[in-house]
């Protein structure tokens, strides 16, 4: 049986990570989404993504108030517990507005950096025939490299949108996408992949 559908999946869009403001966790980051316009490009591209009929899901980081599904055991993770950071009820942890869910997309909360570790993601998207994931997210070297090695090893087509991709630092960015992304997909732009949905 071939699996045809295709996957969007919007990793770490959250406020914490995207947005300046009072909830705001990563600065650099949040200025490297905003000097690429990457809300803007991830804004079109989910648009299209629906009007494709392809499944949206979306993936955050969120912890229950124990803490304990927190999968990723680092020391540097350790500043969430300690600082009660990223609840999954909080205003950090939620979604940027722009790319807000609709009901009936659902969101993956992950306690660690790849969304199929600790989460349903992998059958979900078996469930519904999904063979190949179209993702965009922050950090690049970090969410959208770690979901791009796992899913291709789990025998999905990946495609990585470049522009709607950030890092902290602009040559983290440019390294994950020249580098290491091509190995495990296609690294492609908004503009080609609204084109080939036009």
């Amino acid at each position: 049986m071939t699996h045809s559908r295709k996957a969007l999946l919007l990793l770490d869009y959250q406020v914490a990570l995207c947005e300046e403001g009072p909830h705001l966790r990563m600065p650099p980051l949040a200025a490297q989404v905003a000097e690429r316009g990457v809300l803007v490009t991830a804004e079109k591209v989910l648009a299209a993504a629906r009007t494709a009929g392809w499944l949206v899901v979306h993936v955050r980081l969120a912890f229950d108030p124990s803490y304990v599904l927190r999968t990723n055991r680092l020391a540097r993770f350790d500043a969430y517990p300690d600082q009660r950071a990223m609840l999954t009820d909080s205003p950090e942890a939620k979604i940027v507005q722009a790319l807000a869910p609709l009901p009936g997309e659902p969101v993956v909360d992950k306690g660690c950096v790849d969304p199929f570790v600790g989460t349903p993601l992998l059958q979900v998207l078996a469930a519904e025939g999904v063979g190949e994931v179209v993702l965009g997210g922050v950090a690049t070297n970090l969410v959208v490299e770690s979901a791009a090695r796992h899913a291709s090893d789990a025998g999905l087509q990946v495609t990585v949108v470049e522009d709607m991709c950030a890092s902290f630092r602009p040559d983290f960015h440019e390294f994950s996408v020249a580098n290491m992304l091509p190995l495990f997909g296609t690294v492609t732009s908004a503009e080609e992949l609204l084109g080939s949905l036009a």
